[in-house]
């Protein structure tokens, strides 16, 4: 019987296959696959959508912190960047997947850790998530505290700090709330007044340094040999991936929503790489500008703002909690509340998991992850980087090399379907998983072998997507030869005959 419709790259259930599913444990109406018409974020979108989660306090200070390790600003930047375009690879690899079944990341991690190991991947996304949440509260708390105490005596008030971040903490859950069109109508918003801001924050720098361009942009490297700067430069590049790399997993979430695979390609291509170098750029030429004008080094944009009048201070608070919102809303928000609400589909709803992401930030510590750079790029982000980095690899090793992106999209929502493996869980998956954190982890541990720590994402990718097509070679949830023929139904007579050349 056919249970799904492929057209134009893109598949979709039956009707008939959907109203069989609807019952089903498994399904909910924010897990459930995307419709034909609810396919419409365009490339537009998602280069707003990144361009808003870009341009945030975390991104403007990350050059500074290479720059402090001892990099010169080129160095810097392009650290930055390659950092970004390896990442991209990830990002562009799953967000396939979401696209063209319409599945969000939960409902992706079915596929390859079975109906109940998919809380592995998704808890463990949701954990860095909500630390992530909790730092960027956190920031933009301080932020506007900072900024509100320098212009209207806001330091007078009884717990003015206690104020700001419930204020900021429900702003966060309120839009997240609202769900994803909330967020993509946020980065519509953020976007242009976000990049102008960092525009008109560029142009000031330039007509208050004639001559120059201040002694940072001009100040040499502090390293004397390639294997000094290495010893930063790969420890940096991971931390620059681990940024993004919560959202090389989750992107599904957002990509099964895109027109079609080009839009969300070009889209998420040409604004995820441009914006972090162009805006670490920015940082680094305005920082460099303050030493001229002020005498010192300002990489905070807060401590900057407030050398300003009330009224420039009163806008820039404005523009750093829009930056703020869209950042922690997008990137942090929606992972985990769809993986509390894979726990429990038919109870637990998207906007429900949103409050206990929330609540769960607030037992965190973010103030602690940021209190010096150290903590933040070879702590937090090294570290979740090498627990990400293997999952990754098993989603990108399951889509594109074991199944070669065909699969049957009904029994994603089926407890006793192909992909429930044995009772519930793929053995396979963990295995991978495991052996793909333990080598980087016998690189922290033995000082010849530093190298695998340094760079735990990249190597736990690679391993796990060797270790996982390994196992999966011959394993039996895999579709058979004409098998996802039988079960589609092509608009488009080309698509069949692609379809059945790749199996």
């Amino acid at each position: 019987m056919k249970t799904q419709i492929e057209e134009n790259g893109i598949v979709t259930l039956t009707n008939q296959a959907a109203a069989q599913l609807e019952s089903s444990k498994m399904w909910n109406e924010d897990l459930r696959p995307t419709t034909k018409k609810e396919h419409s974020w365009s490339g537009m979108n998602f280069s707003t959508l990144w361009i808003g989660m870009c341009l945030c306090i975390p991104s403007y200070t990350m050059a500074s912190g290479m720059i402090s390790l001892g990099m010169n600003w080129w160095q810097a930047i392009l650290t930055i960047f390659l950092g970004n375009i390896i990442v991209l690879i990830p990002i562009l690899l799953n967000s396939h997947a979401g696209t063209k079944f319409g599945i969000p990341y939960p409902v992706f991690a079915r596929m390859w850790f079975g109906s109940k190991g998919a809380h592995i991947p998704t808890m463990a996304r949701a954990i860095v998530s909500a630390g992530w949440f909790g730092i960027n509260t956190w920031i933009g708390t301080t932020a506007i505290d900072t900024l509100l105490s320098s212009s209207m005596g806001w330091e007078n008030v009884p717990g003015h700090t206690a104020i700001v971040f419930a204020f900021f903490w429900l702003l966060n859950v309120a839009i997240g709330y609202r769900g994803p069109e909330a967020i993509k109508v946020l980065g519509i918003i953020a976007s242009p007044i976000v990049g102008i801001s960092a525009i008109i924050l560029f142009i000031w720098a330039m007509t208050h340094v004639s001559g120059g361009f201040g002694p940072i942009v001009t100040e040499p490297s502090k390293f004397h040999s390639a294997g000094e700067f290495l010893k930063i430069f790969f420890p940096s590049l991971t931390g620059v991936i681990a940024f993004w790399a919560t959202l090389a997993l989750n992107i599904p979430d957002f990509a099964r929503q895109a027109k079609s695979q080009k839009s969300q390609m070009i889209g998420q291509s040409v604004a995820l790489p441009l914006t972090m170098t162009l805006f670490s750029f920015i940082s680094i030429f305005v920082t460099s500008a303050t030493v001229v004008i002020f005498g010192e080094a300002l990489w905070d944009p807060v401590t900057l703002l407030a050398k300003f009048p009330p009224f420039v201070i009163l806008l820039g608070t404005i523009i750093i909690v829009i930056a703020s919102v869209t950042i922690n809303v997008g990137a942090n928000l929606v992972a985990p509340a769809r993986a509390a609400e894979n726990i429990y589909p038919r109870r637990i709803t998207f906007g429900i998991g949103v409050i206990i992401t929330g609540l769960f930030a607030i037992l965190m510590q973010p103030w602690y992850i940021m209190s010096n750079f150290g903590n933040y790029i070879f702590g937090w982000l090294g570290v979740y980087g090498a627990l990400l980095g293997p999952i990754d690899g098993i989603a990108i090793a399951d889509y594109w090399i074991v199944r070669r992106r065909h699969l049957a999209l009904q029994e994603l929502y089926q407890p006793n379907g192909r992909y429930n493996y044995s009772s519930g869980f793929n053995k396979n998956s963990i295995i991978a998983l495991v052996v793909g954190i333990l080598i980087p982890v016998i690189g922290y541990f033995t000082p010849g072998l530093r190298f695998l720590w340094d760079n735990a994402w990249t190597f736990g990718l690679f391993i796990a997507i060797a270790v996982y097509t390994y196992l999966m070679r011959n394993d039996s949830s895999l579709l058979k030869p004409g098998e996802y023929e039988s079960i589609t139904m092509f608009t488009d007579p080309k698509s069949k005959d692609e379809s059945a050349a790749t199996l």
